[in-house]
C-alpha cells in the first residue's frame, strides 16, 4: 500500500491506495488562513503537523497501515517556511497567494536573468521576492535563515528529517534553472541566499527519505518506508489525472484556477505570463495558465449572501448566455495573462434585473472568461489541447463545466468517481519510488461522461468575453 498527503490552503487531504491503485481510505483536516494585512495571506506550519497527524490517524483507523512502502507528498506551492540552524520555524509562511511583495517582484524581474534561467515572470507569489521583502522588512529574522522550505517540503523534514525538495516545486521558487533542473547560484546571490540555503533536490519520482522510526511505530508502518519527491500541487494532479504527454491537459477548479498542459520539452515564453516548469517525472516539463480565485471567488460570493456555494450553483438549471452583468474573478491580484498584484475584483453592468441567480452565473462566467484568456496564453506559445479532464471541486457544478467548456471551446470530461487530484497522484509518485516504475503508471481515469460546448451559445461566450475584456481594461486591470 501507499500514502499521497497532499497539502492544501484550505485542507490536507490523505489517501491509501493499493498495489492496483484502487483507493483504500481516505481523510482530510481543514486548515485556516491569516490575512492580517491586505494582500498578505499566511500559515502557521506547526498548523500543518498538526493536520498531518489527524489525517495520518485517522487514516490508520480505516485501515491497517502495516502494508506501506511509500509516502509522496503533494503540496501548495511558492510558500516561504523560514528556518533557523535548529529547524524552528522563524516566522509564519508566506503563501502562494500573498502579494505584498509586489516591489521586490517587479524589481527582480527586471533583471533579464531571471526570465531567461527560470522561464518564468518573477510573480509576487513567488518565494523569491518574499525572502527580499523579509529582508528589507523583518531583518532581524532574515538574518536568522539557515534554510527555506516549500510547504510540503516543511512536512518531508517532519516525517523524515531530511532537507529535500523537488523539481517541480523548485520551478515556482525564482531561483531554479528550469531547463538544468537545478538551483542557481546567481539567482540565489540576487536575494542575498546561496545553495546552503535550499534543500537538496530530488526528482518527484525518486525517494527522498524514509520515515522516521518513531513516526511509522506510531502508525503501525513498517520500517523503511520510503519517501517520494512528490510534487507541486498541479504536478501531482497532472500524475494523478494521467497528464503527463504533450496534447494532455486539465483544468483544476480550486481555490485557485489552474489550466494545465503536459509539454514535449522545454518551451518557455515568460512574456505570456504563463507558467513553464517541471514536471514531477524526470525530463518532462508542463506549462500552466493560474488565475488566483475559481472556487475561492465563488466561495466569497457564498459567503457575501449568505449561502453555501452548492446551493448557489444547483438551482441553475441549463446554460444561458451571458447576461449584462460581468464578474472580473481578481479578488486579489492575478497571474496568467496579467501579472497584477494589485488589481482588484469588480461587478460590472449591475442592473435592477440581477438578482442572485444572475450574480451567480456571472462569478461562474467570470472564472470562465479568465481560464479562456489562460488558454489564449498558452496558445500564444505553441501549447494547445483537444480536451479537457475537469478537477478541483468547483467540477461539480455541471453549470460552471458546461459555461467552461463553452467559454473555452473545449469538451470537458469528468472522471468517474474517485479524486484524481495531488493525493492521489502523490501516491502514485510514492509507487514509482518504492518500486522503480515510471510515467507508464499514471494513466488516465475512466470518464463518466463529457461535457460539449453549446454550439448555439458559441457566439454569445465569444461576445461575453469580449465585453469581459473591454470591461476589465476600462477599469485598469488590462493594457
Amino acid at each position: 500500500m501507499f500514502i499521497g498527503l497532499d497539502l492544501g490552503t484550505s485542507g490536507l487531504k490523505g489517501v491509501v491506495i493499493d498495489d492496483a491503485q484502487a483507493l483504500r481510505a481516505e481523510a482530510t483536516a481543514p486548515l485556516a488562513v491569516s490575512r492580517p494585512h491586505d494582500g498578505w495571506s499566511e500559515q502557521n506550519p506547526a498548523d500543518w503537523i498538526g493536520a498531518a497527524e489527524k489525517v495520518l490517524d485517522a487514516l490508520a483507523a480505516e485501515v491497517p497501515l502495516a502494508a506501506v512502502r511509500g509516502i509522496g507528498l503533494s503540496g501548495q506551492m511558492h510558500g516561504a517556511t523560514l528556518l533557523d540552524a535548529a529547524d524552528e520555524v522563524i516566522r509564519p509562511c508566506i503563501l502562494w497567494n500573498d502579494t505584498r511583495a509586489w516591489e521586490e517582484a517587479a524589481e527582480l524581474d527586471g533583471d533579464p536573468m531571471f526570465r531567461r534561467l527560470t522561464g518564468n515572470i518573477v510573480f509576487p507569489g513567488f518565494t523569491a521576492p518574499k525572502l527580499l521583502w523579509v529582508e528589507r522588512h523583518e531583518p532581524e529574522a532574515f538574518a536568522r535563515v539557515a534554510k527555506v522550505l516549500l510547504p510540503k517540503d516543511y512536512l518531508r523534514l517532519w516525517l523524515t528529517g531530511e532537507h529535500a525538495g523537488e523539481m517541480s516545486d523548485a520551478a515556482g521558487t525564482s531561483w531554479l534553472d528550469t531547463a538544468a533542473r537545478d538551483w542557481n547560484d546567481d539567482l540565489l546571490a540576487a536575494t542575498h541566499l546561496g545553495r546552503t540555503h535550499m534543500p537538496r533536490l530530488v526528482e518527484g519520482s525518486e525517494v527522498s527519505g524514509t520515515l522516521r522510526p518513531a513516526l511509522a511505530k506510531r502508525w503501525g508502518m513498517p520500517a523503511g518506508v520510503v519517501v517520494a519527491g512528490g510534487g507541486g500541487d498541479n504536478a501531482a494532479s497532472g500524475i494523478g489525472a494521467g497528464v503527463v504527454k504533450a496534447g494532455q491537459a486539465f483544468v483544476s477548479l480550486g481555490t485557485s484556477g489552474v489550466l494545465f498542459a503536459a509539454t514535449d520539452g522545454y518551451h518557455p515564453d515568460p512574456a505570456t505570463a504563463v507558467h513553464t516548469f517541471c514536471h514531477a517525472i524526470p525530463a518532462t516539463w508542463h506549462q500552466m495558465g493560474v488565475i488566483l480565485a475559481a472556487t475561492d471567488a465563488l466561495n466569497w460570493f457564498a459567503r457575501l449572501v449568505g449561502e453555501e456555494p452548492a446551493a448557489l450553483t444547483a438551482g441553475l438549471g441549463p446554460l444561458r448566455p451571458p447576461g449584462e452583468t460581468l464578474f472580473l474573478p481578481y479578488l486579489g491580484g492575478e497571474r496568467t495573462p496579467l501579472n497584477d498584484a494589485r488589481i482588484r475584483g469588480a461587478f460590472v453592468g449591475l442592473e435592477h434585473a440581477t438578482d442572485r441567480a444572475a450574480a451567480t452565473r456571472a462569478v461562474l462566467e467570470g472564472v470562465a472568461f479568465a481560464l479562456r484568456d489562460c488558454r489564449d496564453a498558452l496558445a500564444a506559445t505553441g501549447t494547445g489541447f483537444d480536451s479537457l479532464l475537469a478537477l478541483g471541486g468547483g467540477s461539480r457544478s455541471d453549470y460552471w463545466l458546461q459555461a467552461i467548456a463553452t467559454a473555452l471551446g473545449r469538451p470537458v470530461s469528468v472522471p468517474a468517481d474517485g479524486d484524481f487530484g495531488g493525493a492521489f497522484g502523490a501516491a502514485r509518485l510514492a509507487i514509482m519510488a518504492a518500486t522503480g516504475a515510471g510515467a507508464e503508471i499514471a494513466t488516465p481515469p475512466q470518464i463518466a461522461r463529457q461535457i460539449d460546448p453549446d454550439p448555439a451559445l458559441a457566439a454569445a461566450f465569444d461576445a461575453g468575453h469580449a465585453r469581459y475584456r473591454a470591461a476589465a481594461k476600462a477599469i485598469g486591470t488590462l493594457t
